[in-house]
């Protein structure tokens, strides 16, 4: 499979980093398990915001929710305190619970081999509904899945039908894990905003690449999504030096991009956005009552709107350039978007 720019389609006017991913972001890792058997079309991926312990100095963070139909866990307590202090892990819908359990245990083992005392811990977990392709109500993603998701996190991590994304469905066609990047100079400094997707969202005949609405030229070819009813998660990591609610700002414009894809985030559409930055790291244990951070003034934050919509929209696009067609334990058949269209291009 090939991603979206290797069909010569290349998405906005900012340069992607060197792998074009989240994990162009220092430090920031991610990892999949996937389940792909006769019955399960599942997994789960876990993003790492850093190689050390978030928990002990965590990310500063913020979440958007465009449309609320989902069972994210984490955000609240994200949104009052503006930090992260765990990993960020995507799933099914009905395996939150399991996989934010498996991230407590996690933090507590790696919090007790450092000798801290952890009597709380808010781990963030995201999700989709991937019923259509997966038999969702046996749950079989546990901890022993986010175990090996983590251990097996990397910079040049594999996208489409894989860990989280695995069963997912997008404007009708097999979505999955995309990602994307971009690089710019603020103040003249040089810096990165990625983004990640679990795609689950959409109508065929909305979906638009690069303006050119293909959506229209492919509903014939297959079973078009009558109604918007799916998900997307979108994770934006950068080392931008912002407060929570400049990133807030930032993990907006996502939305953009979305929308330039076809979605119009309808009613049974969980559009949710988590990001975090690395360039501002808060201790667990701060024995002044004042913290000194670096922000960017608010007109500077002009670029990163732009990086945030580029990336999303480009993330979409790998999301299903990267996912071959997949029939789910019902017998029902995702065409990948490569067989129906890209596949037709002659570049």
């Amino acid at each position: 499979m090939k991603r979206i720019r290797e069909y010569g389609i290349e998405i906005g006017n900012l340069a992607p980093g060197p792998l074009n991913k989240i994990t162009d972001v220092e430090g920031v890792l991610v990892g999949h398990e996937t389940l792909d058997t006769e019955h399960h079309k599942t997994g789960v991926t876990v993003i790492l915001p850093c190689r050390d312990n978030p928990f002990v100095t965590k990310l500063t963070a913020a979440a958007y929710v465009h449309n609320g139909f989902g069972k994210s866990q984490g955000l609240v307590q994200l949104e009052e305190l503006g930090t992260l202090e765990t990993p960020i892990a995507l799933t099914n819908t009905l395996n939150v619970g399991k996989v934010h359990d498996a991230l407590v245990d996690l933090i507590l083992e790696q919090c007790a081999g450092e000798g801290v005392e952890v009597t709380s811990v808010n781990p963030v977990v995201g999700e989709c509904n991937d019923s259509v392709l997966n038999r969702i109500k046996d749950r079989p993603v546990g901890t022993e899945e986010v175990r090996r998701a983590v251990k097996a996190a990397e910079k040049d991590f594999k996208e489409g039908a894989v860990g989280a994304g695995c069963g997912t469905v997008c404007f009708g066609l097999k979505g999955g894990i995309g990602s994307a990047s971009r690089r710019f100079e603020i103040g003249g400094e040089t810096y990165t905003l990625g983004a990640l997707v679990q795609s689950n969202f959409g109508s065929t005949e909305d979906l638009m690449i690069n303006g050119r609405p293909v959506g229209k030229e492919i509903v014939s070819l297959t079973e078009p999504a009558v109604l918007d009813r799916g998900s997307i998660m979108v994770i934006v990591a950068t080392d931008l030096p912002v407060s929570d609610r400049q990133l807030k700002r930032i993990l907006k414009r996502a939305g953009a991009g979305l929308s330039r894809t076809g979605s119009f985030m309808g009613h049974g559409s969980g559009d949710i956005v988590i990001g975090f930055t690395t360039a501002n790291r808060i201790p667990e244990k701060v024995e002044k009552e004042l913290l000194t951070l670096r922000i960017l003034k608010e007109e500077a934050l002009e670029t990163a709107f732009r990086a945030a919509a580029e990336a999303t929209e480009e993330a979409v696009l790998n999301s299903l350039a990267m996912a071959k067609t997949m029939t789910g334990y019902r017998g029902k058949v995702k065409h990948s978007l490569t067989d129906l269209w890209l596949s037709k291009l002659h570049c």
